[in-house]
């Protein structure tokens, strides 16, 4: 009985196009070496170099992409291809970019982004994505599905291994730095350091920092600007870290988890207070897994797993055309 994958259709044994594959003529020619249909089967460079005029990597085959998407339904390397699941009927899923705004560039765009770490297995594979101004876009995904990494490589912590980070045209550097605000997932300030002193360095270290408005925030949330940080529970801690990042009139805000350790309370004015003090011109990407909480403020959402691009769509569209809240369809996609 031969080996067959898990859509019922023989891995070794399916024809392509109709002639039989392990080692059989295809259109008459032999492998090996010979070519088939005037196209070299063995020496012919892949990875992105042309194949009679048509890029192998990346590029549509038949009108299909790949990265990590099904090329004509069947199984790349002899995994089951994204939009599916073992023993589940198929999800659909949506590809749409971003609409882009204007002429010049996207304020945030990834280029066949690739990072790998040990053992050289891409914790990101060839990611390509596109965010627009004045967008406020969900990153969701599983535990160890690249989030992270993504993040990190906008912000110029990690070196990509392949492919390229844009922001506003450029890479990941000085100016960048100048108009993006990063909160990272784990607090980093001093704790020896009180808040007003963070206040002032914030001040003095970003051109774009309000400390008027930091000081209205600290006030509303009652967190005195006298106390030291390693006097604060790890809360408020993070919403003294999440005040100073939205005290800065950025381009591009990326928070990983804002609220994750804030209490359900406090999460509606967290929420209030990022959409308030940001530039309307700017763009949000919010990494979480609370995803109900955000989704009434998202107005896109970005799927990754196992680091690559499954579903990139409008918070509209998902709705309209699953009938399903964002939270729900990534229940689904996502589902064990």
């Amino acid at each position: 009985m031969s080996e067959q994958n898990n859509y019922e259709t023989p891995m070794n044994e399916t024809p392509m196009n109709g002639v039989p594959m392990n080692g059989m003529p295809v259109s008459g020619a032999p492998m090996n070496g010979t070519p088939m249909n005037g196209m070299p089967v063995s020496g012919a460079p892949m990875n992105g170099t042309p194949m009679n005029g048509m890029p192998v990597s990346g590029a549509p085959i038949n009108g299909t992409p790949m990265n990590g998407m099904p090329v004509n339904g069947g199984p790349m390397n002899g995994l089951p291809p994204y939009g599916y699941q073992m023993n589940r009927p198929p999800v659909r899923f949506i590809m749409e970019p971003m609409e882009k705004s204007g002429e010049g560039h996207s304020l945030l765009e990834c280029r066949n982004l690739t990072k790998c770490y040990n053992m050289g297995v891409p914790a990101l594979n060839q990611m390509n994505l596109r965010i627009e101004k004045g967008h406020i876009v969900g990153l969701l995904g599983p535990n160890g599905s690249g989030k992270t990494t993504l993040i990190k490589l906008i912000n110029g912590l990690l070196t990509p291994t392949e492919g390229q980070v844009l922001i506003n045209g450029s890479a990941p550097g000085p100016y960048t730095k100048s108009i993006v605000s990063y909160l990272p997932e784990r607090t980093y300030l001093e704790a020896q350091k009180d808040v007003k002193s963070l206040v002032a360095f914030f001040a003095e270290f970003y051109a774009d920092f309000h400390a008027d408005r930091a000081y209205a925030m600290l006030q509303a949330l009652g967190i005195p600007s006298n106390a030291r940080l390693k006097t604060l529970s790890k809360g408020t801690k993070e919403k003294v870290q999440l005040i100073l990042v939205m005290s800065r009139s950025a381009q591009l805000y990326i928070l990983d988890e804002p609220i994750a350790g804030v209490d359900p309370a406090a999460r509606d004015y967290i929420l209030r207070t990022i959409l308030t003090n940001y530039n309307p011109e700017a763009s949000l990407l919010i990494c979480t897994h609370l995803i109900s909480d955000i989704e009434n403020i998202l107005d896109d959402v970005i799927f990754i797993k196992n680091g690559q691009l499954v579903v990139q769509s409008t918070v509209d569209n998902i709705r309209a055309q699953f009938g399903k809240t964002v939270d729900s369809y990534f229940r689904e996609v996502f589902a064990c």
